[in-house]
């Protein structure tokens, strides 16, 4: 385990947060920048995610992909939004962190656009979400891998926390309903690769209830190596608390961690002779929405999606001999990426 001060801004973790993806590459790739927040204390929340999808060995067909949600927990009418754009309609920047897709952009500290639904025959309407949103985040980026995996061809898909605790502000208009962002915190994210992982657990918390600048990324997570053969499930956690940064991603935390979750539950436990993180993560299932992520070999993932679930952490400091219960009503993102076709959510795009 790591225990260090949460690092500041700048330094090489930041280059990831340039594009990945090379343009007319034949290798299958996917890559997205996206954001998401919570308001302060209702359970409403956005998603906002830039995408390049290119099938394998056939560059031509790369497109570039604009999701959007936006999650009332209150009324539980979530509003889902998809555009797709051929790749000729899109530049993602490799020297700079910038992602353009038709006329929605996405650079530091801003990003501004639209999108919408293909039109329900049945009612003539389809659903349309706006976003004019700035953001800020002192914190700097968080890995859920060990710096030296960034590199090669194993794991297939990585990912990258490049502003946790990032606060959003702006406008969203959902529905031709202007909704006000004021503070909301968040973060802004990136993740790529050559195929998607095949069975995960993914959740994050910024900022649990009175506990400001604290920050956790986890994931329980499974992939194929050749044919049938696999990994087991692995369990990778990050968590930002007070200062400090445990870090519990090497192999040999990820193997000895526990990581059980079903719909729409999960029970997970890391640590070492230093700490231990014992936690808990659930949602109703009217909180998730179905979305269908394509895989860059072939065939298409089921994610389960939403950032209004509870979260509650049990943080044991054995050497400072203390402990602190974290705790969040429906400010966590939760998603499940599966095959399995029988979770009874109804796919929204």
């Amino acid at each position: 385990m790591i225990v260090r001060p949460a690092m500041a801004p700048g330094g090489d973790r930041w280059l990831l947060n340039h594009t990945q993806y090379v343009p007319g590459q034949r290798r299958g790739h996917y890559e997205s920048f996206y954001q998401r927040a919570n308001h302060p204390r209702r359970p409403l929340a956005f998603w906002i995610r830039y995408t390049i999808f290119a099938p394998d060995g056939d560059p031509s067909s790369a497109v570039g992909e604009l999701w959007s949600v936006f999650f009332d927990g209150e009324s539980g009418r979530h509003v889902v939004a998809k555009e797709v754009h051929p790749i000729g309609r899109c530049q993602f920047r490799r020297d700079s962190f910038s992602a353009r897709i038709a006329t929605a952009h996405l650079g530091p500290n801003k990003l501004i656009g639209s999108a919408a639904a293909a039109t329900d025959p049945a009612t003539g309407t389809g659903d349309a979400i706006a976003w004019d949103l700035r953001f800020e985040a002192q914190d700097g980026p968080v890995l859920l891998l060990p710096p030296r995996l960034y590199s090669g061809g194993i794991p297939k898909a990585k990912s990258l926390v490049a502003a946790p605790n990032a606060r959003y502000d702006g406008t969203l208009t959902v529905n031709s309903e202007e909704i006000a962002v004021d503070g909301w915190v968040g973060s802004q994210n990136h993740n790529w690769g050559s195929r998607h992982t095949d069975h995960y657990a993914f959740a994050q918390v910024a900022e649990f209830d009175g506990e400001p600048g604290s920050f956790l990324e986890l994931a329980t997570a499974k992939s194929k190596i050749a044919g049938p053969v696999g990994t087991p499930f692995l369990t990778f956690l990050v968590l930002r608390l007070r200062g400090k940064e445990y870090d519990l991603t090497s192999l040999r935390h990820a193997v000895r961690a526990s990581g059980r979750f079903g719909y729409f539950h999960w029970d997970f436990e890391s640590g070492d002779d230093r700490v231990r993180v014992i936690g808990r993560i659930t949602a109703e299932r009217d909180a998730f929405v179905g979305l269908r992520y394509r895989n860059p070999p072939g065939g298409t993932k089921h994610c389960l999606n939403t950032k209004i679930a509870s979260a509650e952490l049990t943080v044991r400091d054995r050497r400072a001999g203390s402990m602190v219960t974290l705790r969040t009503a429906n400010r966590a993102l939760f998603e499940i990426l599966t095959d399995d076709r029988t979770h009874g959510v109804t796919m929204r795009a």
